[in-house]
């Protein structure tokens, strides 16, 4: 027998264990000795009960997605599994850690399941662009119930063991030895000597179905999906299970598997997944990582408060710093309330909050940073404010201690070169509200050493963030391909546009909300204040910045908001005020289509893209793809901007940037030489594609 797969006995009963680091994936290399386990075990008459189980941190944690979109080698993972359904003896499977995806669907061909406490369980394929390809959206609902099932489908999102036991998708949860457990549980069921039916047989749940209830939540899920097809797919193959035949649903299921993983979201779903596996990899594998026991955050406003719940939600001791007690109050009384409502709200117990809330220290001292291995600086965005932080941390921080800004645009190079450790001195680029945004731009200054910045890469994934490192430059990757996205959008507006227009063909795409929305949800004073340090001018904006508009918390922006609502009305006084500066400056308005906005915005945005992985501020066109996805809400099933351009068409947007520049002039629509190159050759390569 392949070490992959191995066989012991425990008097009757027969226990397989698959050894697969470091997540047992159901590679053809684990399935086919698994296969040939089970038939010999099936005919095996001095076998009574078998128990599957895994060896490592966990069970069968899915499929191995490198084999998607290549021939299928027999046997497949449903081969397995209706195997499985063949044996008349009793079969457990015994789940630690997690069973996602194809793990799920392998236990759920077992008659019993039986997990370890700390469990975790879910069909998570839907975040791939996927609905569960092994049977799953047709066995779960026999167990669960088809709304239950629905619901873990479309979302993904796995359930823990408690949760699990009372669906019914286990038969029982135990601490201790799982496998002596398992042992047991299949003997005493065995004593039992009832019929031992399996779950395709298992339709009690299915016939009690509220069929206009779950029609009911299959809509308001597909509304939530804004443009994916898995969440659609995942919700009618589940109301298959309720309608179909075993068979039907099951060959149904497949054909809606073959048909996504196909198509262009998947594969932009994939791309994603590896993608982020890629950039938080770091750099120096083999590097020894400083260590972190104690983090500061200097700064308790809004970032530097969520910073600080960032870290404290990770387990991590900090001590918030500000000059004033006042300031100091009011930051820790945010935190508080930000957590009283993660409370009110159900997803954090009181006990988890008092815990994270005795992890904080608050202090107006720098001297009480000394014995901090991570400093974070979340102060105003100037950098004279910067410098004076630094200056100070220079004087009291602790030899060795990482020494990290949260700037959002300012050069690093310059704050660690104000300091006497510039190899202390790296970018954190957290992302507002930075305890809940997955996003961390590390940005790797030119002195940076390089066990600052593995350290930083691993600290981030242990915090649940999605880190990527980039290198200097003003704005770094996401906010300088976003200063390219928004270049054209006043002239957009002078020459006919209006801002629903211009969002509704943002909407469109996939985007979660348009530029002038987003702007009035963060503040238009923001952008406001970094122009006029930087001496540059937004006609409209900057007017209705004059004016006290400055978005939601103002009731007026670029959109009216009545009665405290944050829903945009379309205000007829801006567009008033749009056309009135036209006509100042000769403009004449004429009609501007959803095409001309997606090229005049997002191809520049691909251009900008293409010049940062020339200048190597990225490493991989992918690692911006991250960025762009997990920070500003590219759609997913897009890919990242990057990934699209495949998608729309590198030579096409060559075309196009060329057009718009020969018609306006304008550098932003130069297009880059690696853009031009990737449009010839439909690769990144060369810039670390």
């Amino acid at each position: 027998m392949p070490d992959f797969v191995s066989v012991a006995s425990d008097g009757d009963v027969a226990v397989v264990t698959i050894d697969n680091p470091p997540v047992n994936a159901m590679s053809f290399h684990v399935r086919e000795p698994l296969h040939q386990a089970l038939a010999a075990l099936r005919d095996d008459p001095s076998v009574a009960a078998i128990v599957i189980a895994c060896a490592g941190r966990t069970f069968v944690a899915g499929a191995d997605i490198t084999e998607f979109g290549k021939p299928v080698q027999q046997p497949e993972l449903r081969a397995v599994i209706a195997l499985l359904e063949t044996i008349a003896k009793p079969t457990v499977a015994a789940i630690h850690g997690t069973a996602l995806g194809g793990g799920l669907e392998l236990v759920l061909g077992c008659h019993f399941r039986v997990v370890d406490s700390n469990a975790r369980l879910g069909l998570p394929e839907v975040k791939l662009g996927l609905l569960p390809g092994g049977g799953g959206t047709v066995r779960l609902p026999r167990l669960v119930g088809a709304e239950k099932a629905l619901g873990m489908i479309v979302s993904g999102t796995p359930i823990a063991a408690v949760e699990a036991l009372e669906a019914a998708l286990v038969d029982a949860v135990f601490d201790g030895d799982l496998i002596a457990q398992a042992v047991r549980f299949a003997s005493e069921m065995l004593a039992k000597g009832r019929p031992f039916l399996p779950v395709r047989d298992r339709n009690d749940r299915l016939g009690k179905t509220d069929l206009a209830a779950f029609d009911r939540q299959a809509a308001e899920l597909a509304k939530k999906a804004r443009g994916l097809e898995a969440p659609i797919a995942c919700a009618q193959a589940v109301r298959n299970a309720i309608s179909l035949s075993f068979d039907e649903a099951l060959a149904a299921e497949r054909e809606l598997f073959l048909k996504l993983v196909a198509g262009d979201q998947s594969r932009a779903q994939r791309h994603l997944f590896f993608a982020e596996r890629e950039a938080a990899k770091g750099p120096g594998k083999d590097l020894s990582r400083r260590r972190i026991a104690r983090v500061a955050i200097i700064g308790a406003g809004t970032m530097g408060g969520g910073i600080a719940m960032a870290f404290a939600n990770g387990g991590f001791p900090v001590t918030l710093l500000e000059p004033g007690e006042e300031a100091l109050r009011r930051g820790l009384a945010t935190i508080d309330k930000n957590y009283a409502v993660s409370v009110s709200r159900g997803s954090l117990t009181e006990a988890a909050r008092q815990q994270r809330l005795d992890l904080f220290k608050g202090s107006t001292d720098y001297a009480d940073l000394a014995d901090c291995d991570l400093i974070v600086e979340a102060v105003f965005e100037e950098m004279a404010v910067k410098l004076e932080v630094f200056g100070k941390l220079d004087a009291v921080a602790k030899p060795g201690a990482i020494l990290a800004t949260n700037t959002s645009y300012l050069d690093v190079n310059a704050i660690a070169a104000s300091t006497s450790r510039p190899h202390d001195v790296v970018g954190l680029h957290f992302f507002s509200p930075a305890n809940v945004m997955k996003l961390l731009e590390i940005v790797r200054a030119e002195k940076t050493a390089p066990d600052a910045l593995a350290t930083v890469v691993e600290l981030a994934r242990g915090i649940g963030k999605v880190p990527v490192v980039v290198g200097v430059c003003h704005g770094f990757v996401g906010n300088r391909m976003l200063a390219a996205r928004g270049a054209e959008s006043e002239a957009l507006l002078l020459e006919g546009a209006t801002p629903s227009q211009i969002d509704k063909a943002f909407t469109d795409f996939g985007w979660p909300m348009g530029p002038f929305q987003m702007g009035d949800l963060a503040g238009l004073d923001i952008g406001w204040r970094n122009r006029k340090a930087r001496g540059l001018t937004a006609v409209i904006a900057d007017t209705l910045c004059e004016q006290g508009r400055f978005g939601q918390k103002t009731g007026s922006g670029f959109y009216r908001y009545e009665n405290g609502s944050r829903t945009p009305v379309p205000d007829a006084e801006v567009e008033a005020l749009i056309r009135a500066k036209a006509a100042e400056k000769g403009i004449a308005p004429r009609t501007i289509g959803a095409d001309e906005i997606i090229e005049r915005t997002l191809y520049p945005l691909v251009n900008e893209g293409a010049k940062i992985l020339e200048e190597k501020i990225a490493a991989r066109a992918s690692d911006i793809d991250v960025v762009w996805v997990n920070g500003y809400g590219f759609p997913i099933g897009k890919g990242g901007p990057m990934f699209w351009a495949g998608l729309e068409g590198a030579g096409k947007i060559v075309e196009r940037l060329e057009h718009w520049h020969e018609r306006t002039g304008r550098p932003i629509f130069q297009p880059a030489t690696l853009l031009r190159r990737f449009a010839e050759t439909g690769s990144w390569e060369g810039a670390g594609g």
